[in-house]
Parts: C-alpha cells; sequence; structure tokens
C-alpha cells in the first residue's frame, strides 16, 4: 500500500513582481469563500520549469506580461504541504488586473510596510530578504 505525499502533486510556482517600489499580490477566492491575499501562482506543468510556470501563470492570472529574473527559492509549504518555489520577476507589458475571475478576486500593488498587513504570518524568508532588498521602506 503506497500513501500519496505531497511530492507527488505538481509544484506550485509563485511570481514575485515588483514594480515602482511595489510588490504584485493577488487575492484568490478560496473554496471556504475566505479571501487570501498572495502572489500569483498556480501548478507547475508537464514539460515547464518553475520560472516558465511562473511567467505564464501571472499572465493567465493577471494579464500582466512579466520576465523571470532569478529563482529565490523552493520550500514545502507550511500551511498547504505543496512544494513551492518562488521566482522573482519583472512586468514586460501590460496592466495588472482580475484576469482570471474565478481564481481571484483583486490585485493590489503592495508596499514594503503593507506586507504585513496583506500577509500577517509572515512571508517565506528568501522572498522576505529579497523584497527588504528592492523595496524602498
Amino acid at each position: 500500500m503506497t500513501t500519496e505525499t505531497t511530492t507527488d502533486k505538481p509544484g506550485i510556482s509563485a511570481a514575485i513582481i515588483v514594480s515602482e517600489g511595489k510588490v504584485l499580490m493577488v487575492r484568490r477566492r478560496v473554496s471556504e469563500g475566505e479571501l487570501m491575499w498572495q502572489f500569483p501562482a498556480g501548478q507547475i506543468e508537464d514539460g515547464e520549469d518553475v520560472q516558465e510556470a511562473a511567467v505564464r501563470e501571472t499572465v493567465e492570472e493577471t494579464g500582466l506580461v512579466v520576465a523571470a529574473t532569478k529563482l529565490l527559492g523552493k520550500r514545502v509549504h507550511p500551511k498547504t504541504g505543496r512544494l513551492m518555489s518562488y521566482t522573482a520577476c519583472q512586468p514586460l507589458q501590460g496592466e495588472a488586473r482580475v484576469a482570471d475571475e474565478e481564481e481571484l478576486d483583486a490585485v493590489a500593488w503592495v508596499a514594503h510596510s503593507e506586507i504585513k498587513e496583506y500577509v500577517p504570518y509572515g512571508l517565506y524568508g528568501p522572498v522576505q530578504e529579497y523584497l527588504d532588498e528592492v523595496l524602498p521602506r
């Protein structure tokens, strides 16, 4: 008898997009109806690497075209048990908006000082360190 481990599920790739001193966050419609802020993210598809997935998910969810600049880190998410990867991205064209209305409820450009209001339980260390470096405080 085999038990399914978290690594049997495709990983999730998140895009950390910084523009004009703010980071892009999206508010998901999660099944409990409780709305939750996070980075644009989604499941990695067959044949994709984590950076390609971050770029594709950003376009699908927000309509914003981005380029991946560097992988910030990977971990098993403490709340979901899913393998997560985080990719720094820069905007190329478009305006961030709710492009996928089934998945998202809102988008916001968040200043460094506001991150805790959006994500009270704190960000993954390498993501926070990257934002500490690139966002004005």
